[in-house]
């Protein structure tokens, strides 16, 4: 089945079609910028132009950064405060017709990787994170969700953890990449003692640059890239758009 996947991020707003029943992009990814601000009004058009130069009238899944219960944006960590409490698919529906299905996109990439990436033979406790504009999480047990984690906002070193460890961290604060390497290795060594998970999958924009700082990580537990790279959010955002 052919579902269009949206991957809503702090920077970009990014959508393909994909063949949900392997995981494969069916054309070219699509990007907008998100908008600033980031109002509900402005979301809901950004998300509706991806649809429409999709030409797209069929199913369509989001994944979203930030908590989300039945529909409703619940947090808005790295996005405009007002998206708090919108109605998402209703508000997609007014401006373009189509009413999506959204979900966590952490849990969207997580879902992707344990469906056709590097999570697919996993059981036990998996965690995905996800590095980019902030830090996503997903965790898994024996396959199954545990929905809208945001492990990411976890206390570390007396701050939050994006503010070390994202992508944005370490642009914003000039790191190195050793030092911003040693950030992220605390981060996960942090998740592993509080979870002891058999698997860390690393997936997201922000780790695309690997040889720039593999070398520095220290993480004292498994770990392994995502299959997927970046297009995970956009793949398992079209596999929950089949819930529709």
């Amino acid at each position: 089945m052919d579902v269009l996947g949206i991957d809503i991020g702090g920077s970009g707003i990014k959508g393909a079609v994909v063949d949900v029943s392997n995981g494969v992009l069916l054309g070219e990814r699509y990007r907008v910028a998100t908008p600033k601000p980031c109002t509900r009004e402005a979301l809901a058009e950004a998300v509706a132009s991806v649809i429409r130069y999709h030409n797209w009238s069929g199913p369509v899944g989001c994944g979203y950064p930030g908590v989300v219960h039945r529909g409703v944006l619940a947090t808005a960590a790295n996005l405009d405060k007002s998206l708090i409490g919108m109605d998402f698919p209703e508000a997609v529906q007014a401006a373009c017709g189509v009413k999506p299905v959204i979900v966590n996109d952490a849990d969207a990439a997580g879902l992707a990787e344990m469906a056709s990436g590097s999570g697919k033979e996993l059981r036990g406790t998996v965690i995905m994170v996800t590095i980019g504009t902030g830090i996503g999480t997903a965790l898994f047990y024996n396959g199954k969700l545990v929905p809208n984690t945001e492990l990411g906002h976890l206390e570390l070193h007396g701050v939050d953890s994006e503010r070390l460890a994202s992508e944005t961290a370490r642009k914003e604060s000039d790191l190195s990449w050793k030092k911003w390497a040693k950030n992220l290795s605390d981060y996960l060594n942090y998740l592993h003692a509080l979870f002891a998970p058999e698997m860390i999958i690393l997936g997201g924009g922000g780790l695309k640059k690997q040889e720039k700082f593999v070398e520095y990580l220290d993480i004292q537990c498994p770990y392994c890239w995502a299959k997927h790279g970046n297009l995970a959010g956009i793949i398992g955002a079209a596999a929950t758009g089949m819930q529709a």
